[in-house]
């Protein structure tokens, strides 16, 4: 235990330690995170009215950024199946950025609903009356609660064994990475039962929406890890290969080919058979009685995703900076698409027939900016304390001493059979 807060203690001081551009990204995150805390507030005293949600639209940006990170927690898995699967050992040091992400993910979720409640008292509600198994909602709170538990095992683990410079116990995080892979998948299946569960909602009620949240969630969430490790490559010197940055790409690219094949057959079937959520439909992507307000969203969304599938098809995505564009695309039209372009046409028109768009205030953007940037400030700092782990920068002092009593008695072993060696006189 003594080991353990030792361990936690350095970690906390190296958080505080970098070079200018760290302190400079640090600091804005920061700034951003407390105009983020400072909006709440004011949300706190004044309701949920200083958002743009209504009577009508129930559910907005806080609503769309949390589905839209529960896929990128689920993303994580995408890391871990090469690894303890096909055996891609070259990416088994990055398992653990993928994991770290799901970490920050989950939390930044958290936020969103807690957030959306307007009162943070009633997110209590949620655990002392679940109505579990009833409640879709009770489901969704025990997956996402479960699976950062089970990504603060397995990277809290890895990461101190690293520490110790010591060889992980399989018996300790492999099941554990397995039981993973499957709640990835449970997590946003779950969610999108959330949605599609909803009778009075006829735009959810379609069962190909539980493939389509985990195609883009298998495309946006690598993309993300992708720019993850350029940064980090760039300017910690910690090796990452070319070939794993190949391996993310074709994943990346096998999921946005799904997710755009999988839309494009529901709006085959919404557009082509008049079906009963064919009006929502029409007004996201074609407006309705002159109400047009999410058009230039979703068909930004279309031509992102189109874009940055083009490219990964394309030899030009062999550049590094041809394929990070294309994830920044992908990241931003997917996060449309899922956002603004699935939660929101859902309530319009409503069950009576009105027509209420939907467009977040000043004040609630602040909200969710600064639940990013303070998702962004964990997740900095957990890669932050990680790399120097995995590099070796960071030992406990009595790892690095048996390390260096190991390295001497090796060179004392090889200086002897030289100079024993015939003709060394």
């Amino acid at each position: 235990m003594k080991t353990y807060l030792e361990f936690l203690a350095r970690c906390f001081r190296l958080s505080f330690v970098g070079d200018w551009r760290y302190y400079t990204w640090m600091f804005a995150l920061t700034a951003i995170a407390l105009l983020g805390l400072n909006a709440y507030c004011r949300q706190l005293v004044d309701g949920l009215a200083t958002t743009g949600m209504t009577d009508q639209v129930s559910w907005g940006m806080y609503i769309a950024n949390f589905t839209y990170l529960v896929g990128m927690a689920a993303a994580a898995v995408m890391l871990v199946i090469p690894v303890y699967i096909y055996r891609r050992h070259e990416l088994h040091d990055l398992v653990i950025f993928g994991e770290l992400l799901a970490v920050a993910v989950i939390f930044m979720c958290l936020a969103f609903v807690t957030v959306d409640l307007g009162r943070p008292d009633r997110f209590m509600h949620l655990f002392l009356r679940l109505n579990f198994p009833v409640s879709m909602l009770s489901w969704d709170v025990i997956v996402l609660n479960v699976y950062l538990l089970l990504n603060l095992h397995i990277c809290g683990y890895l990461i101190y064994c690293a520490y110790r410079r010591k060889k992980p116990a399989r018996a300790f995080y492999i099941p554990f990475v397995f039981i993973a892979i499957v709640w990835a998948f449970s997590i946003h299946t779950v969610t999108a039962f959330l949605y599609v569960g909803l009778g009075s909602r006829p735009f959810w009620n379609s069962a190909i929406i539980a493939p389509r949240f985990l195609a883009s969630a298998f495309a946006a969430g690598p993309a993300f890890i992708i720019l993850t490790l350029q940064v980090i490559r760039r300017f910690t010197g910690y090796r990452i290969t070319d070939e794993a940055l190949r391996i993310l790409k074709g994943i990346v690219t096998v999921a946005l080919t799904i997710n755009m094949f999988l839309l494009g057959c529901e709006l085959f079937v919404e557009f082509y058979t008049g079906s009963t959520h064919a009006v929502s439909m029409h007004y996201l992507f074609f407006g309705l009685h002159g109400y047009d307000a999410l058009v230039p969203w979703i068909w930004t969304a279309v031509a992102l995703n189109s874009a940055a599938l083009v490219v990964l098809y394309t030899p030009a995505s062999r550049r590094i900076w041809v394929m990070d564009l294309a994830c920044v695309a992908m990241i931003v039209g997917i996060w449309i698409e899922k956002g603004m372009g699935l939660i929101v046409p859902a309530f319009i028109p409503s069950p009576l027939g009105e027509v209420v768009e939907y467009l977040p205030t000043w004040n609630e953007t602040l909200v969710c900016l600064g639940i990013w940037a303070a998702g962004l400030l964990v997740y900095t700092i957990l890669v932050r304390v990680t790399v120097p782990v995995l590099k070796g920068d960071l030992v406990h002092e009595e790892a690095a001493t048996g390390t260096d009593r190991v390295a001497r008695s090796a060179d004392r072993t090889q200086s002897a059979r030289v100079e024993g060696a015939p003709g060394s006189a």
